[in-house]
């Protein structure tokens, strides 16, 4: 079956180059023209060869001809791609984390005109699976046989994927976990302390699993890759995007407005989420604060410290 990455960003081009590693795969995104005639991607992943039979694509009308679509776009733009090209007969696999701001909907819920629709997520850099270093990570599908496909088609030899049926987990694990990388990032970023991000992490952690089951995921989903896995390589590792933005709000200093950073608008639109089912989520209502400029890092640590004490 034929496969086509969508997004020609670092994480899209490093799954396009993994998988044409060991077979054909095709890479569209908007102005690839450079790597098309450079074979790299001078910009997102310096220095990575594309291999022989990765080709890049500049129509997307041709892209979406093939029988199996990644779609590794920013979560935000997911609503108008799903909107504006149609899907229907396609097995598509969402490879962003994060809930759209407009809709509250998570990847799965956008892309649901498809006729299989899963989930790639789980702990992973653009630059360890571009240059074939091993990772694994969650293939979310509700259907079993074809999460069974999607599972032997696109494992590597480096990419090693567990399968799971808990679309719904599997995609909130990957999108809250960029919040509390946020607000770990914005700890490190204040001196605040390795303690003191351990803690976040941990209270973080509670409170995914808060919303997790406010949405019907099944509890040892978030115990897994997309889950707990992803929240520990993410709240620790500079080259988390989300981690670098909280270092430089907790440092107060500028931060690249040009990096997509999913955790912030996820943020977002968890205080939404939280108003109307009722959360409890004072860490993720923090970082939306702090992303917005609504409070400074010596607010939010009053805002969380002054909490009443409670049993954990």
């Amino acid at each position: 079956m034929s496969i086509a990455v969508i997004g020609a960003g670092a994480f899209g081009t490093a799954l396009a180059v993994t998988l044409g590693r060991e077979g054909p795969v095709a890479l569209w995104g908007r102005d690839v023209g450079p790597l098309a005639a450079e074979r790299e991607n001078r910009r997102r992943l310096p220095g990575v060869a594309f291999p022989a039979d990765m080709v890049i694509l500049t129509q997307l009308e041709t892209a979406l001809e093939s029988d199996i679509l990644l779609i590794a776009l920013p979560a935000q733009s997911l609503s108008t791609f799903a909107s504006t090209n149609d899907l229907s007969g396609k097995t598509v696999v969402a490879c962003c984390k994060g809930i759209d701001l407009a809709s509250g909907s998570g990847p799965s819920s956008l892309l649901a005109t498809a006729k299989h629709v899963a989930v790639l997520t789980g702990p992973s850099f653009a630059a360890d699976i571009a240059n074939g270093l091993p990772t694994a990570l969650t293939l979310a599908c509700a259907d079993e046989a074809v999460g069974q496909g999607l599972q032997a088609q696109l494992s590597t030899s480096t990419l090693r994927l567990y399968r799971s049926t808990d679309v719904v987990g599997a995609e909130l694990g990957g999108a809250l976990k960029n919040v509390i990388a946020i607000g770990c990032g914005a700890v490190m970023g204040a001196g605040l302390g390795d303690s003191a991000r351990a803690a976040l992490m941990t209270r973080g952690f509670a409170e995914m699993q808060r919303v997790a089951a406010a949405f019907g995921a099944q509890a040892e989903t978030l115990m897994g890759l997309s889950g707990l896995g992803d929240l520990t390589l993410t709240c620790t590792s500079d080259q988390s995007r989300n981690y670098g933005l909280g270092l430089a709000l907790g440092a107060g200093r500028d931060f690249d407005s040009g990096v997509t950073v999913e955790g912030a608008a996820t943020a977002q639109a968890l205080r939404r989420v939280a108003r109307e089912r009722g959360l409890d989520l004072p860490i993720c209502a923090c970082v939306s604060d702090l992303v917005a400029g609504d409070v400074d890092m010596k607010g939010a640590m009053q805002q969380l410290l002054g909490r009443p004490l409670k049993e954990e």
